[in-house]
């Protein structure tokens, strides 16, 4: 392994940088629609509308900016866009960028798989290291 902690956080660069700003990208154009659209048929209950419309599309943007795969000496708890799961070392089979899969994937050993959104195959280099960083630990914890 690296000189860097083994056990820190997987976390998507690219990915989450670009979640981040789409979130913030749209409640600023929709703040702007809502304060310069012309008053022709716009009453305040659809400008609060749009408000609320915007908050949701930003919340759920800002939610995939927050994927990541937490290690610990126990397990790894991953955290998608939707849901979180906690998985011991010992039902991680292998870990792959399997076919053309945008994030790495978990073979577990009751067959399933699960996708870890938090290392991802856009941040290059950087991702397929993480990528081997699990593995690794994956490899040290099975033995």
């Amino acid at each position: 392994m690296s000189t860097r902690d083994p056990y820190a956080v997987f976390r998507p660069r690219r990915g989450a940088l670009v979640a981040r700003a789409s979130a913030l990208a749209v409640l600023v154009s929709f703040a702007v629609l809502v304060v310069l659209a012309p008053g022709h048929g716009w009453n305040p209950a659809d400008r609060v509308l749009v408000v609320l419309l915007a908050i949701l599309l930003a919340a759920g943007l800002w939610r995939f900016g927050m994927v990541r795969a937490v290690p610990t000496t126990a397990g790894l708890r991953v955290v998608n866009l939707v849901h979180s799961r906690d998985v011991e070392w010992a039902e991680i089979v292998r870990v792959t960028f399997a076919g053309g899969t945008p994030w790495a994937v978990l073979e577990l050993s009751d067959t399933e798989e699960l996708a870890v959104m938090g290392i991802q195959r856009a941040d290059g280099e950087f991702g397929r290291a993480e990528a081997s960083r699990l593995a690794a630990l994956v490899t040290h914890h099975s033995r």
